[in-house]
């Protein structure tokens, strides 16, 4: 046998040595034996609502005596009027939501926003004007779109846009106020103004970190249908469940807070913009209704009044409930004071010029 191992000589022939024609085996992993699976977080707010249903039924004597009060009757017609006036645009919202999860692939809509990130924010926010609906459908799609990789700012600058620039908001606020025309282009400028002074601010100071990324839901793997199905299922049991939270919230605090205390500082200058950007926040209304509201306050002055405007599609305690729920409670806490101090900033000086 040569040096090399492999050849004889004279044979003419090769032969190989037994350690390079016996193949390595490599042990094939044993699966792992299934464990329990966790339930999907919808699954749990679907059993959630079922209890809650149950237990309605089983003490409907009760609740039929406390009803009886005026008190609860007024807490119990606030809450069945904001959660059933809020309703339709979460599932609208839910709808969006699905679809860009099913049919649209990842990374599309950030491709289609400006590169530049100080850029993307007033772009996302003038998009906002195309979805019409109010600020509880938003913040599903907010959510959607930072999974989709669209930067957290621009997400943010579209979820505060879109309640209060579309085609249903406006056109309320015109009818709402047919002595004051320009209220609509006020709170059009207001309110975009606002969605990207906090868009812009989130990018210079906020933390995206805070907004949990990595807990995000996605659908299982199927046929387009069946993932937007199971994203809208499970968005609406998550966002629904906040809404009925931030729904009792509101008509507690509207139950408790007098309507004189509100009064009292009509005439109180640049404080009533404060008192009435606070009602927006406690009074919880859907974009589409509260030009109506506001027009009945002809106590405040129309600056007050553009401020109840712009605070309330973009803070108010459903929508922070909702927030806690999608995006964290951490997030919640720095995000709506950012949120409130912005919009009344921004009402205040369009009020000053236009108004």
């Amino acid at each position: 046998m040569s040096a090399d191992g492999g050849r004889t000589e004279g044979s003419g022939q090769v032969h190989s040595s037994p350690m390079a024609t016996t193949p390595i085996s490599t042990p094939t992993p044993t699966p792992a034996p299934d464990g329990p699976r966790r339930r999907p977080r919808s699954e749990f707010g679907l059993v959630v609502v079922v209890l809650l249903v149950i237990a309605a039924v089983a003490l409907r004597p009760t609740l039929a005596s406390l009803l009886g009060r005026p008190a609860a009757a007024n807490w119990a017609t606030i809450f069945v009027a904001v959660t059933i006036q809020a309703m339709p645009f979460l599932v609208l919202g839910v709808a969006v939501s699905g679809a860009i999860a099913a049919f649209v692939p990842p990374g599309a809509i950030a491709r289609l926003l400006p590169r530049r990130r100080a850029l993307a924010v007033p772009v996302a926010a003038c998009a906002g004007a195309a979805l019409p609906g109010c600020e509880c459908g938003s913040v599903p799609i907010a959510a959607r779109l930072v999974a989709a990789g669209v930067t957290p700012s621009a997400a943010l600058a579209f979820l505060l846009s879109a309640p209060a620039i579309n085609p249903i908001v406006l056109t309320a606020t015109a009818v709402a106020f047919p002595d004051h025309p320009v209220m609509v282009l006020a709170r059009l400028l207001a309110s975009l103004a606002a969605s990207v002074g906090v868009g812009l601010l989130w990018l210079a100071l906020g933390r995206d970190d805070l907004l949990r990324p990595g807990r995000r839901w996605e659908p299982p793997p199927g046929s387009r249908t069946r993932r937007f199905l199971a994203s809208a299922r499970h968005d609406f049991l998550q966002a629904g469940g906040y809404l009925v939270i931030g729904a009792g919230a509101a008509a507690t605090l509207q139950t408790l807070v007098p309507r004189k205390v509100v009064d009292a500082f009509a005439g109180s200058g640049p404080l009533s913009l404060v008192v009435l950007g606070l009602l927006a926040v406690v009074l919880a209304l859907c974009s589409e209704a509260d030009a109506f509201v506001a027009a009945g306050l002809k106590q405040f002055s129309l600056t007050a009044r553009l401020a109840f405007l712009v605070v309330g599609p973009m803070v108010d305690v459903k929508l922070v409930a909702l927030q806690a729920g999608t995006f964290g409670p951490r997030f919640a806490w720095r995000f709506a004071p950012l949120t409130f101090v912005v919009a009344l900033a921004s009402a205040a000086l369009v009020g000053w010029w236009l108004l």
